[in-house]
């Protein structure tokens, strides 16, 4: 699959990306790698020492892939994985109170089968949306090195274009998301406008496919974190409209 470049090297991702034509081969190979030193230290340390409310869990401690249809016309990008929430459960957004919110979000508008995400195999379908994120691995402190950032960058490259036959609209989840999407977008054969569109709530902005000449909505939302939905700069209300907006413009 990767041609002999082992998960531990630096270009195991983009070796390997290029060459994966599914969905469902990028998602195998993305939990494999360990391409960033840093970070698999931390996941599997995370995953050894537990917080006290999960002690009775077997960590996923892997990096975590996208999470969605492979046809899905819209996509939601966010930052990293949490280090008690994907981390542990091996899902996107997942067993963490950001996906509580996120989660809640989607069902109240239609693009989530239920409002709560557990666990994997609890059931959870999503309609016509895939959640992914730049970095795989979560992060200490939930930031991520800029090397790490680029060394993860071809995964979602790679997953972006295999989504872009169907691939309308992206909502992404927080400033380091946005920022960190712009160049793998272009990566991906999506032309930026000059000069680059800049992080807002709200905020949209229209790409157009280098080869296809589609066009892909790209719009800003704050990210669903405590931090942002304790002090209300982040409601229910205004991530619901952010969604039911970038559904609309997926024709969802």
């Amino acid at each position: 699959m990767n041609g002999g470049t082992a998960p531990e090297e630096p270009d195991f991702p983009a070796v390997t990306a290029a060459r994966l034509d599914s969905l469902d081969r990028l998602d195998a190979a993305v939990t494999t790698c360990r391409a960033c030193p840093r970070l698999v230290a931390w996941r599997e340390d995370v995953a050894r020492v537990k917080r006290r409310a999960y002690q009775d869990w077997g960590y996923w401690a892997r990096p975590v892939p996208g999470f969605g249809p492979p046809d899905a016309p819209l996509a939601i990008v966010g930052l990293a994985p949490a280090a008690h929430g994907g981390n542990r459960t091996g899902r996107m957004f997942t067993g963490d109170p950001s996906g509580d919110v996120l989660y809640a979000a989607l069902h109240a508008v239609g693009l989530a089968s239920r409002p709560t995400a557990t666990h994997r195999g609890d059931g959870l379908e999503l309609y016509g949306v895939r959640i992914t994120a730049p970095v795989h691995c979560a992060p200490p402190a939930n930031r991520p090195t800029p090397a790490e950032r680029d060394t993860c960058r071809p995964w979602l490259a790679r997953e972006l274009t295999l989504l872009q036959p169907a691939l309308q609209a992206v909502v992404v989840l927080g400033g380091f998301a946005w920022q960190a999407l712009l160049p793998v977008l272009r990566q991906a054969g999506w032309e930026l406008p000059r000069p680059r569109p800049a992080f807002g709530h709200g905020t949209r902005s229209t790409l157009r496919h280098t080869e296809s000449g589609r066009e892909l909505h790209l719009l800003g939302c704050f990210h669903p974190s405590q931090r942002n939905t304790f002090t209300g700069r982040l409601t229910p209300a205004m991530l619901r409209d952010v969604l039911a907006r970038g559904a609309g413009l997926a024709g969802l």
